[in-house]
């Protein structure tokens, strides 16, 4: 099932990037281009980091506010549409995803491989900012209608593929961890819809090829820094397949079977 080969990728992923030597220093060795610091990253002003700038949510402090806003959506989303079984489910996704995130990143060890500076050695696995565009995506698709849940999916691919970049190329999270949350995200989905009760649903149509040549474009945009193009590419590498990943997830795959809305 899906949520199973999700939850591979993800230990897989852990042990590539941070349990190996190589992993470690091809990771590492992004930190030493370009400058110290995010201020050469494009979407700097967007990030809050910069003095009395807004941050974009859920970049620095605007993370607890964008997932509570978010929770506070789905359920008022249940409780209009009357899904019981799909809206717990969307709650489950997003608890579990942030809730987990949080577990693993103190309880999963990163062992210290090929002598990295000590400003490397913070554990960072799975990025809790790239977690929440995550799960909040995968809710959503959960709760709205099936005529609306390609676009709903499209906007929140998008939200993802900007976030997943600026944080990557911003230096706050390595590309394995940015990805280790989306990873978790889509286990998390896979596992609330394969719990879910059988029963009809309609069939979505979905645009991948402009949905995702559109977050391509966002993630060049998001992940660009003035001082380093290798890097520059690698996040934006790693926020089109963050986006790639939610999309499947959430549309990409044949209709699923859920309990019809009651009312």
């Amino acid at each position: 099932m899906p949520a199973l080969l999700y939850t591979l990728g993800f230990l897989t992923l852990y042990l590539l990037a941070i349990c190996t030597p190589w992993g470690q220093r091809a990771e590492n060795a992004l930190f030493g281009l370009g400058s110290e610091g995010s201020e050469d990253a494009w979407i700097y002003p967007l990030s809050g980091s910069a003095y009395g700038s807004t941050p974009l949510p859920p970049l620095e402090l605007s993370a607890k506010p964008t997932l509570t806003v978010g929770l506070a959506v789905i359920v008022v989303l249940t409780l209009v549409r009357r899904c019981w079984w799909p809206g717990c489910a969307a709650l489950g996704v997003v608890i579990l995803t942030t809730g987990g995130n949080q577990v693993l990143k103190s309880t999963l060890p990163r062992p210290d491989l090929v002598g990295a500076p000590e400003n490397l050695l913070d554990q960072g696995f799975p990025s809790g900012h790239t977690a929440i565009p995550a799960a909040l995506t995968l809710a959503a698709v959960l709760v709205v209608s099936p005529r609306i849940r390609p676009y709903i999916a499209t906007a929140g691919v998008l939200w993802l593929a900007c976030i997943a970049a600026a944080s990557a190329t911003m230096g706050g999270h390595r590309p394995s961890e940015v990805l280790g949350a989306t990873l978790l995200a889509c286990a998390c989905y896979g596992l609330a819809t394969w719990l879910l009760p059988p029963g009809a649903t309609r069939s979505t149509r979905a645009l991948p090829v402009i949905t995702l040549t559109v977050a391509l474009a966002i993630a060049l945009v998001s992940g660009a820094r003035n001082d380093t193009l290798t890097r520059s590419l690698v996040s934006a590498a790693t926020a089109f397949i963050c986006a790639a990943l939610v999309w499947y997830a959430a549309v990409g795959r044949p209709a699923r079977r859920t309990r019809p809305a009651l009312g």
